[in-house]
């Protein structure tokens, strides 16, 4: 062990850990997820670069010594390639408006410079943890600057994944083109379509929630690195914010700025409840399209049946042969979870107080687990789903042509009431369109067939 001291007094820390006493404390103060910081791998690697920026923006204006600038740079690029994550060790929920999770960036990234300037671990005298890597700096302006680097990263990650997913609900419309089916509202039947159209509406639907993150990733550009406490810039040396943001920006390639109003920036959750209404539309409407692989291929034989989900496993202890669609039913709890962080999210930054948002720890909690699972639930959801769906091509033809909702397309000719005539004889019969129509006498076969004697005709507009 070795003896740490703070403002409460003497501490003692495991010999080997490049966390201290700050650390050490918060560890015992939240034992309330059981998730440590380093789980979180963009956060830390986004904290990693903030610090980074900020010794070299302290040392361009005459702030810090070079040799210890070069081994907090250093050790920042040790841990930004992630060699110490397992130091994170606070617990990603905490008090503090994310002061322990600030700490423990700063010892990890001490301790590890003093080993490479040849110094013990703990022996601050040299390179502090507060007065040389903190230089400069509060929690305020550092933890919501690395939580937009992380959130940009992870984002990215997630918009990659999403068009993963896309380019397989593509692939399957295109292998669909020509398989006829029937549309349906309210889960009634309504007119024709393809099933290549079914999919390609999913593709679109997942074009557009990409281009939907990537419109809010500029928002995330914007940082207040250099505020310090609240906004002033109190204890910040002249210069030192524009540098650090420079720095921050060449380190990540992301095109950052400095608030216009550094005090606003500091206290304003906006832009993450901006990013997590985003996730949320994302989850709704990948829940949504998981609803209907579950309806479509319901059954095999009591249900639509219309689809054919790759069989994944066992689907029940108690009913031999069962295969359930369990991979669209964990995106359907991805979802779910995703919809409940946004509201987490929402009461966090509306709690906020005056000069700062004491909750910014939950909001990136919600925000980075919400990312990480759409991405992983995108990808699953890809490779072991919708790449191995098959369409029951009979099954969906034959609906088509028993279907009462082709009178629709006999509308024009026939006038509405007598197409609901139609509709309702041969719902109440049990005959198809085709059988009461011509038992009505309401058009010849030639007629009949002029109009629906091609299906496929059905499904696309009018000189198409």
């Amino acid at each position: 062990m070795r003896l740490e001291h703070d403002l409460l007094g003497d501490f003692e820390v495991p010999a080997d850990a490049y966390w201290g006493v700050h650390t050490a404390r918060a560890v015992q103060n939240f034992p309330i997820s059981g998730v440590p910081i380093g789980h979180y791998r963009s956060l830390i690697r986004a904290l990693a670069l903030v610090k980074q920026a900020a010794a070299e923006a302290n040392h361009a204006v005459g702030e810090l010594d070079a040799n210890i600038k070069d081994a907090i740079v250093r050790a920042c690029g040790e841990v930004a390639e992630g060699k110490y994550d397992n130091q994170f060790v606070v617990d990603a929920i905490q008090g503090g408006a994310g002061t322990s999770t600030n700490m423990n960036a700063n010892e990890v990234i001490a301790n590890r410079a003093l080993e490479l300037a040849g110094h013990a671990k703990g022996d601050y005298d040299f390179i502090h943890p507060l007065n040389h890597v903190n230089m400069s700096q509060s929690t305020n302006d550092v933890y919501p600057t690395a939580l937009k680097v992380a959130l940009i990263l992870e984002i990215r990650n997630l918009i990659d994944s999403m068009d993963y997913l896309r380019n397989s609900f593509s692939r399957k419309s295109v292998e669909f083109t020509n398989v006829i089916k029937m549309g349906r509202t309210q889960l009634q039947d309504a007119v024709p379509m393809t099933l290549g159209q079914e999919f390609a509406t999913f593709a679109r639907m997942t074009m557009e929630d990409e281009q939907r993150l990537r419109e809010v990733l500029p928002l995330l550009c914007e940082i207040n690195l250099g505020g310090t406490a609240i906004g002033t810039q109190l204890n910040a040396p002249a210069g030192y914010s524009k540098i650090a943001c420079e720095r921050l920006s060449a380190l990540t390639g992301i095109p950052f700025v400095v608030a216009e109003d550094m005090v606003e920036a500091t206290q304003d959750a906006g832009v993450f409840v901006m990013v997590s209404g985003v996730l949320k539309r994302v989850a709704v409407k990948l829940s949504k399209t998981s609803n209907d692989l579950r309806l479509l291929s319901s059954g095999p034989r009591a249900g639509l049946g219309e689809i054919n989900l790759p069989p994944m496993q066992a689907g029940s202890s108690i009913m031999p042969g069962k295969v359930n669609p369990v991979i669209p039913e964990v995106v359907n709890q991805i979802a779910f979870a995703v919809i409940g962080y946004d509201m987490t999210v929402t009461m966090a930054a509306e709690g906020g107080q005056l000069q700062l948002n004491a909750f910014e720890p939950i909001i990136a909690r919600a925000l980075m687990m919400g990312i990480t699972q759409l991405s992983a639930g995108c990808r699953t959801l890809a490779d072991r789903c919708i790449d191995g769906i098959t369409a029951n091509e009979e099954k969906l033809r034959h609906d088509v042509e028993r279907s009462i909702g082709l009178v629709t397309a006999l509308s024009p000719t026939l006038g509405y009431e007598n197409a609901t005539a139609v509709a309702k004889k041969a719902q109440v019969e049990g005959k198809t369109v085709r059988e009461v129509v011509m038992e009505m006498k309401l058009m010849t076969p030639a007629e009949f067939e002029e109009i629906l004697g091609n299906v496929d005709a059905l499904v696309r507009p009018l000189g198409k």
